[in-house]
């Protein structure tokens, strides 16, 4: 993404992944929020799909954008997992800050705000939240309590409580000093461990993540092997760049 200066203050990404029909409440409380802060603002809609999944998700997302200036959709057949649906998204964006955030309506929106208003304060480059409570059921508690444990081991001088947790806020500045290649559910550690390795400041607040409604989690128990495979190579990545300084 260049570095232009831009006109927007704000982007919103909102992951869509096979939202279909339930995406139109949550896509209309995030702008009646992102209004309620600037009036210069983007939101941007990730509705890429499998194909020949019968995932209606494309045509949902493709009609908000078409009816709203304020959304765009991007929506393509998918070759990745979340890390690719959220890369896709930000490098989509226009905004002086980037706030990503998933819509299945898990995080509350207003916590959208209170990111937007700690990252103006203009000490940190990225702002999120961190899980405090969760009602989410035994089995993604267990999936995140292991996400942070490793994460805690490998790189405990980051210190995140929560490292998938979201919305996630970014400026520019510091966004654009990221490389991120993760197609997978370690994008958000990859953003954290590049945070650090950028020596990017970052707050975290905590918030109540609600029980997924309407449909069952798409992270599997595999997913932690995946994790720990992506921690231990980004680990000896890392030492290697210390090294070579």
């Amino acid at each position: 993404m260049s570095s232009a200066v831009t006109d927007i203050e704000l982007s919103i990404v909102i992951l869509c992944y096979r939202s279909e029909e339930s995406i139109i409440p949550f896509a209309q409380r995030t702008k009646e929020l992102a209004a309620s802060l600037t009036n210069s603002y983007e939101i941007v809609l990730v509705g890429n799909y499998w194909e020949g999944s019968g995932d209606s998700t494309k045509e949902v997302v493709e009609k908000i954008a078409a009816d709203d200036p304020h959304f765009r959709a991007i929506c393509e057949p998918k070759q990745g997992m979340m890390g690719w649906d959220m890369r896709k998204g930000l490098a989509q964006t226009h905004g002086r800050y980037i706030c990503v955030i998933d819509g299945d309506g898990q995080f509350p929106i207003e916590s959208i705000g209170l990111c937007y208003q700690k990252i103006k304060e203009g000490k940190h480059g990225l702002v999120k939240t961190y899980r405090e409570q969760r009602d989410d059921g035994f089995y993604r508690r267990t999936i995140s309590m292991v996400y942070n444990f490793l994460f805690m081991i490998l790189f405990n001088k980051l210190r995140s409580k929560d490292v998938n947790s979201k919305p996630k806020i970014i400026t520019r500045e510091a966004f654009e000093k990221l490389d991120l290649h993760s197609d997978d559910w370690f994008i958000d550690a990859e953003i954290m461990i590049q945070l650090g390795r950028n020596d990017i400041a970052f707050y975290e607040f905590p918030v109540v993540f609600k029980e997924l409604e309407g449909r069952q989690s798409f992270v599997k128990m595999g997913a932690i092997f995946e994790f720990l495979k992506n921690l231990i190579s980004y680990r000896f990545k890392e030492y290697g760049k210390k090294k070579g300084k």
